[in-house]
């Protein structure tokens, strides 16, 4: 355009050319001023003065600047950030110094702030309270129950769900409503099909672990476990993460299967769901098959809830501030320099002992253990 006008054509003609207002080839004919064009800056420049009207004075900024590094090396209180420099500007009379959140922006813009970046340690593997879980050696099923759904006409649905970690091997149980029987059920038909994993882990909910009214309660839920040689593994109440994957599982539940349609019944609930959780398998087949090995279910096998209890139970809590913890309806000592701090307790039944092994997410690796306590199972029917 400014070639074109140096050439004799005029201002608006040009800038019907070239499609732009005369104003705009009027401010490029002034910003070349005479030079050549190879060496006319171009670049883009933001409207209005170069320098802002409310910007504050050079001499404040370095007044401001001076004024932190003395209160770094003098102050008493060991203040120097923008409040502290607002309270040295009105001691030393300066009116109408810059507000603190203006301050601040000066120390910003001169790189005087400390550095204080947040530290983001890298998260602990999957099942890092167990170790051999966490090695990828063994396999861990969750299980949880998703309550208080209404099929339009009043009909309740309660959803048993359960979620394997290292092969995310699905499964829900829509039903009418979920107790400690239709759990044993459905627990034994999924292992019936996919095979046994080294641990089942569950909330505290009584129907998995049990009355809690009562010292020495074991729910059938445990018992079945233990009767498959499955460890069962009860979470810490009110702490993230731990059922991290079977939330996530039931979540994404609700937003596929159950918010997306309107189920006529309960039938028509578990075809939706079937289907959902075969499409789902289907989708994560290489990671189901790359995933610890399963035990195969026994042939013969019965639920017989009297039998002997053997194995071990695992209990995942987090110590009171006098390092107790409780499990079973019972406190058990563990450490009281171990205050506040999560620990695994191993009930072993043929031991007759429970060990208690430090946690630490900072460490998974290191788990040493804290205390021995002696402890024998009263064996009641089921």
């Amino acid at each position: 355009m400014v070639e074109a006008v140096r050439r004799g054509a005029s201002i608006r003609a040009t800038a019907r050319r070239f499609r732009v207002s005369p104003a705009t080839v009027h401010g490029y004919i002034q910003r070349a001023d005479g030079q050549r064009l190879d060496r006319v800056d171009w670049s883009d420049r933001p409207c209005g003065p170069r320098r802002p009207a409310n910007r504050t004075p050079r001499s404040m900024e370095h007044l401001v600047l001076t004024i932190r590094r003395q209160l770094r090396k003098h102050s008493i209180l060991g203040e120097f950030g923008a409040e502290a420099i607002h309270r040295a500007l009105l001691q030393r009379g300066v009116e109408a110094p810059p507000s603190v959140r203006t301050l601040g922006r000066i120390l910003d813009r001169n790189g005087a702030l400390d550095s204080r970046k947040r530290v983001r340690r890298p998260g602990p593997a999957r099942g890092w309270y167990l170790p051999d879980l966490a090695a990828g050696d063994v396999e861990l099923d969750s299980f949880d129950v998703i309550e208080d759904l209404v099929i339009k006409g009043g009909l309740h649905v309660d959803v048993l769900t359960a979620m394997s970690l290292h092969g995310s091997l699905p499964a829900a149980w829509p039903n009418a409503q979920i107790t400690a029987k239709t759990v044993v059920q459905s627990m034994i038909s999924h292992w019936r099909a996919f095979g046994l994993p080294a641990y089942a882990q569950f909330d505290n909910d009584t129907r998995f672990q049990g009355p809690h009214q009562h010292p020495d309660a074991i729910g059938r839920v445990i018992r079945l476990c233990l009767s498959l040689g499955v460890m069962p593994v009860f979470a810490p109440p009110r702490e993230m993460g731990f059922q991290g994957a079977i939330e996530n599982f039931n979540g994404r539940w609700q937003a596929v299967v159950w918010s997306r349609f309107r189920h006529r019944s309960r039938p028509d609930l578990r075809k939706r769901s079937d289907a959902y959780l075969e499409a789902r398998r289907s989708r994560a087949a290489a990671r189901i098959e790359a995933a610890p090995r399963r035990r195969p279910f026994p042939n013969r096998w019965r639920l017989n809830l009297q039998t002997l209890l053997r194995g071990r139970i695992i209990f995942l809590r987090r110590t009171d501030e006098n390092g107790k913890v409780t499990l079973l309806a019972r406190h058990f000592h563990v450490d009281p320099t171990w205050a506040h701090r999560l620990v695994r307790a191993e009930v072993d039944l043929d031991a007759a002992e429970i060990r208690f092994y430090a946690l630490r997410r900072r460490a998974p690796n290191d788990q040493p253990l804290l205390q021995k306590v002696g402890y024998a199972l009263p064996q009641k029917n089921g």
